[in-house]
């Protein structure tokens, strides 16, 4: 059922090193015309590096790993684009649906295609609880980082999460959390607070061997945390100003499950005059550019078969 596009087939046929970039950024989490410029900009940088990006999708019930520049433009300007993460694939490709793939989803397809690196802008992770009756609300990301061996480059989880309660689940689960240049979890639009990295590194060849290492000794996913540069990141209390007046407006609007993050992080925009639109822009951009290098230094580290998997996915199998 996957699609691969032609330049990412040439790619990981030749041995080539490959990213993968997440498509709900540009169907639900940016807007119009800034989804597209910053996917554009994002497979750019990914390029200038000399790796081969691909973005990943679901097209009319075809799981595509690599859109061209016609099918990332109709995507960033469809309607009502259907939200997918690893559970809804079925559906997705089921019922013919045309799906933005979120963390969960794209890392899923990327280790079908064979691609062991990933950017993004944040992960998803634990949800804040304002009381006890509140639902304990876990990210699927964390779950997929878990079972899955990808690399994720992000600026950290997004920031209107509970991210220490993310940082104790991503240990429980046994997913490294990889500082670049940084002893702290980087919070998405602040630089700090989010709590410890579990390590730090200082250049993209050290990324590339913990995470290699990490999968070498039964591990899966990891995270590579990649802060946002200090003239675009947000002072903390603003920011905090800010999402407790978008929570008050989802509790005023109704706003629950699956809608409740696009609508904090627009509303959170509109409070801090779009800073966080351009620090959300940037840093996409530069996860892209971190994760390609990374994904060039992994080449002198083979993958490894996982363990009971007699018949790992092969380029041919999705032609």
């Amino acid at each position: 059922m996957l699609t691969l596009s032609a330049d990412v087939a040439a790619a990981l046929r030749a041995g080539l090193p490959v990213v993968a970039l997440e498509s709900t950024l540009v169907s639900h989490g940016l807007p119009w015309p800034a989804n597209l410029d910053t996917a554009r900009a994002a497979e750019a940088a990914v390029r200038e590096t000399g790796a081969v990006p691909a973005t990943i999708a679901v097209l009319a019930g075809t799981p595509t790993v690599g859109l061209t520049e016609s099918e990332l433009t109709e995507f960033a300007e469809a309607k009502g684009t259907f939200k997918a993460s690893r559970r809804d694939l079925g559906a997705a490709v089921a019922l013919g649906r045309t799906a933005g793939t979120t963390v969960s989803a794209t890392m899923a397809l990327a280790r079908a295609a064979g691609i062991r690196v990933f950017a993004t802008g944040g992960i998803g992770g634990a949800h804040r609880r304002t009381s006890a009756s509140d639902p304990f609300d876990v990210s699927a990301d964390l779950v997929e980082l878990a079972r899955t061996p990808v690399l994720v480059v992000c600026a950290g989880a997004k920031s209107i999460l509970d991210l220490p309660q993310t940082l104790e689940t991503l240990e429980t689960l046994g997913v490294p959390v990889i500082g670049f240049r940084t002893d702290e979890f980087p919070a998405f639009y602040t630089r700090g607070g989010g709590g410890d990295a579990s390590c730090r590194v200082e250049t993209p060849a050290e990324a590339a061997a913990v995470f290699a290492a990490h999968v070498r000794a039964g591990g899966a996913g990891a995270l590579l945390a990649n802060p946002l540069p200090q003239e675009l990141a947000i002072p903390a209390d603003e920011f905090a100003a800010a999402l407790t007046q978008a929570e008050a407006d989802a509790v005023t609007a109704r706003i629950t499950g699956p809608r409740s993050t696009p609508f904090l992080l627009a509303r959170i925009a509109e409070l801090t005059g779009n800073r966080t639109l351009a620090a959300n822009r940037a840093l996409i951009v530069a996860n892209a550019r971190l994760a390609a290098e990374v994904a060039g230094c992994l080449l002198a580290h083979p993958g490894e078969r996982p363990a009971g998997d007699e018949n790992p996915p092969r380029q041919a199998d999705f032609r």
